[in-house]
């Protein structure tokens, strides 16, 4: 009943967690896609209002003419909209998705023993010090390194260091899936953190100024910027990390965590073309098709390079051969039936008689052969050959006698 429970927890959290997240990234890329098209004005009222930009938009029926101030303008007549509750609701429902899936069923979904056999407490530890270790060596670069003219460059560059060591030390510390989520999970801590720590406090403090009269002060404008920018770069490298788990063939491999960074640094390459697009489109930018090419030119060639061998002759002709309800039987009571049977029922699956497995022959199939996500981890050391098995017993029609 536990288990119950828990996957209901599950999935209403992750639905909420993807609604957030869809608000979340759809303003950032809008006011994005809002800074590369504003053009400046030529209308006396609006310079003298101090617009530094303005364009005009079409969509639903109606017209709009949204315009950005320099700085900010001397006051607000109508209700000021925030954006933050995306960002943290969305940070909060990750959280408690993440605590829920991995944190609390550490041992089954975070610890490989064959790397370190963690007990719950550790792994939860040395997963949170991901988190938070990061924001601090992040933060601690915008603030330095960030903060001279010209510094955002390098800020990238060792940033992009950084979560090459991250993705490498989280892959030989937790098993492939959860290592992914957990560099995912990292970057998009940061990224919340930025709102909660940078972008909203700085423009909090440019309103007070402005409903004191104060001259405000653009260094705050320029730091939320510098901090949102950032976070549209980490979208796509966080929502692959999210995305993956859902596909063992990327996180199970020897060289796993080169198949995270890879794909990470395609997702940023593309979404440096699309920031540059419409930039590009008004004279402002080089053209960015290089940043497209060379990120798609990236998932090529790691789609080329984790291609498996062709079998021979001999495999083919085996793999051909149809396998028996009682070849079938031996796989599961081996591998499988240590959390799926009368002792536990994990997932509420149990496939411990002819009849059980008859009704989830399907999903065996997608687990163990298609996906290759059950044995979570591979804990109980299932072989190709016998996921092979599988294969053909499904595809022979999953007899049961």
């Amino acid at each position: 009943m536990d288990a119950y429970f828990l996957d209901w927890a599950n999935l209403l959290l992750r639905w909420l967690h993807v609604i957030t997240a869809i608000a979340w990234v759809g303003s950032s890329f809008y006011f994005v896609f809002l800074d590369n098209n504003l053009q400046k004005p030529e209308s006396p009222d609006l310079l003298e209002k101090g617009v530094g930009g303005a364009m005009w938009a079409v969509h639903g029926g109606g017209f709009y003419n949204p315009q950005k101030y320099l700085v900010a303008p001397k006051k607000i007549h109508t209700h000021l909209h925030w954006f933050y509750w995306e960002s943290y609701t969305t940070w909060l429902t990750g959280f408690a998705l993440f605590s829920v899936s991995y944190l609390w069923q550490a041992q089954t979904y975070m610890v490989d023993p064959n790397l370190i056999a963690w007990t719950r407490g550790e792994a939860v530890v040395v997963a949170l010090a991901f988190l938070v270790g990061f924001w601090f060596v992040y933060d601690a670069l915008c603030r330095t390194v960030g903060a001279k003219d010209g510094g955002d460059k390098w800020v990238g560059l060792f940033v992009f260091i950084t979560i090459v060591f991250a993705a490498w030390l989280s892959t030989q510390l937790f098993a492939g899936r959860a290592a992914f989520l957990l560099v995912g999970a990292m970057i998009g801590t940061a990224m919340s953190a930025n709102v909660f720590f940078w972008i909203i406090p700085g423009q909090r403090k440019m309103v007070t100024s402005m409903d004191a009269g104060e001259p405000v002060d653009p260094i705050h404008g320029k730091r939320g910027k510098q901090r949102s920018v950032h976070n549209t770069y980490f979208t796509l490298p966080v929502l692959f990390a999210m995305l993956s788990n859902h596909y063992s063939f990327t996180y199970t491999g020897e060289y796993n965590w080169v198949v995270l960074v890879v794909m990470m640094t395609a997702g940023a390459l593309i979404r440096q073309y699309f920031v540059m697009r419409h930039g590009f489109k008004l004279g402002r930018n080089a053209n960015p098709i290089p940043y497209a090419v060379v990120g798609s030119v990236l998932i090529v060639g790691l789609i080329v390079a984790m291609a498996p061998a062709p079998q021979t002759p001999v495999h083919q002709a085996a793999a051909q051969q149809p396998a028996s309800f009682a070849q079938l039987k031996a796989v599961m009571d081996q591998r499988c039936v240590m959390c799926h049977g009368a002792a536990m029922q994990m997932k509420g699956v149990r496939v411990d008689s002819a009849d059980q497995i008859a009704v989830h022959a399907q999903g065996i199939y997608q687990q163990v052969v298609v996906t290759k996500a059950m044995p979570m981890n591979n804990a109980t050391g299932i072989t190709d050959e016998e996921r092979a098995l599988v294969g053909r017993w499904f595809t022979a029609g999953a007899s049961t006698e």
